[in-house]
């Protein structure tokens, strides 16, 4: 697992509360919606925080940040491709 990919993890883990997960209880191809974590709206403005406060990411557009929360994999290559920090 990449460092950005556990970095990610812990970091929706501790932005979100989600003290019953551990990094290794999310698989980096599971949905963070849904049927996956279960986030829901107000997770994705929570996300939407920690990427301009951790990366330096500004997302204004919902439908990109629907395509770019897919998975922890596709948000940290969003990351990777985008980041100002």
């Amino acid at each position: 697992m990449s460092n950005l990919q556990q970095e990610l993890k812990e970091s929706i883990i501790e932005a979100l509360n989600l003290e019953e997960f551990s990094p290794a209880d999310i698989d980096n191809d599971d949905a963070l919606f849904g049927d996956g974590l279960g986030l829901d709206s107000i997770d994705a403005l929570e996300l939407i925080v920690l990427l301009d406060k951790d990366y330096g990411i500004k997302l204004v557009d919902p439908e990109e940040s629907k395509a770019i929360f897919q998975s922890v994999n596709v948000l940290a290559a969003y990351i990777e491709a985008n980041r100002t920090k």
